[in-house]
């Protein structure tokens, strides 16, 4: 498994060296798009609209927008001043809480930890004080740059560090439109509602839960693919995809050092074999 973080986690004088690992994995089918006239798959660019030309990204700069078309611009040596980042990357525990005195509109993502060298018998330590109170670890933690709340848990006899919203980042619930206030529902309404979700309560499994929409788009790849439903992007000129421009000018280079070597080299008495010079396009999707 990657290790994406190293650090460690204190509580009291306590130190654990750690390493994270992401829990999680996104497993949506990405889909291409082409462009639907020759197939070809879209490039996107970082364009300037007023300079009307590509940018490479060291010309690029970041900038807070706090009105309309007017920006503040913070360079990295401005950022890299204000990065709470430490050199051992410490992810210090302030608080041990209840896990159900969280609402999980404050989740965000988990990350596994595993203990680092030297680290096993503190990370257990922890691991047993967590589970005997039945209480978890709240902590702040630098994740890429931007200083993360997180959650310190045992699931599964693994340490999980889950980050968690600041409270200012969740919505006020009020500013929920249409949401009645009172009851709408007769008293026989809801019995009958509450006698339904009794018939319909089991133990959580989550293995028993599928992604239809994902497993179905799966085979209908396949499907099209078996029935050689496929498309490759239209060639051009002599079988050949289009060049890029760089491929262009580089090969507009190659020839013209070829026809000067071949005017400043002498002309020879007697005839030689004849040497065929070829050169290969660079192709492009």
């Amino acid at each position: 498994m990657h290790t994406m973080w190293k650090g460690t986690i204190s509580f009291g004088l306590v130190n654990i060296p750690v390493k994270m690992h992401a829990a999680t994995e996104n497993k949506d089918v990405k889909l291409r798009q082409l462009h639907k006239e020759c197939q070809t798959p879209i490039k996107y660019e970082k364009v300037c609209p007023v300079c009307d030309k590509p940018i490479e990204q060291e010309e690029i700069v970041k900038a807070y927008e706090y009105a309309k078309n007017k920006f503040v611009v913070l360079d990295e040596e401005d950022l890299s001043a204000l990065q709470k980042e430490q050199e051992d990357k410490a992810v210090e525990i302030v608080d041990f809480v209840k896990l159900e005195e969280i609402d999980p509109i404050y989740f965000e993502k988990s990350y596994y930890l595993s203990p680092n060298e030297g680290g096993s018998k503190a990370y257990s330590l922890l691991r047993s004080a967590l589970v005997d109170t039945g209480k978890i670890g709240i902590a702040k933690m630098i994740i890429r740059s931007k200083e993360q709340l997180a959650v310190i848990r045992v699931y599964q006899n693994t340490l999980v560090a889950e980050t968690i919203h600041y409270p200012d980042e969740v919505r006020n619930v009020a500013d929920v439109p249409n949401v009645p206030e009172a009851a709408a529902s007769s008293e026989k309404e809801v019995d009958t509602a509450k006698m339904l979700i009794e018939q319909l309560t089991t133990t959580f499994e989550p293995e028993k839960y599928t992604d239809d929409y994902r497993t179905a788009l799966l085979e209908l790849i396949e499907q099209k693919k078996n029935n050689e439903e496929t498309t490759t992007p239209i060639v051009t000129g002599e079988g050949k995809q289009p060049a890029r421009d760089g491929a262009t000018n580089l090969m507009d280079a190659l020839q013209a050092s070829l026809d000067r070597a071949k005017q400043e080299k002498p002309k020879p008495k007697q005839p030689t074999k004849k040497v065929k010079v070829t050169t290969k396009k660079k192709t492009a999707t």
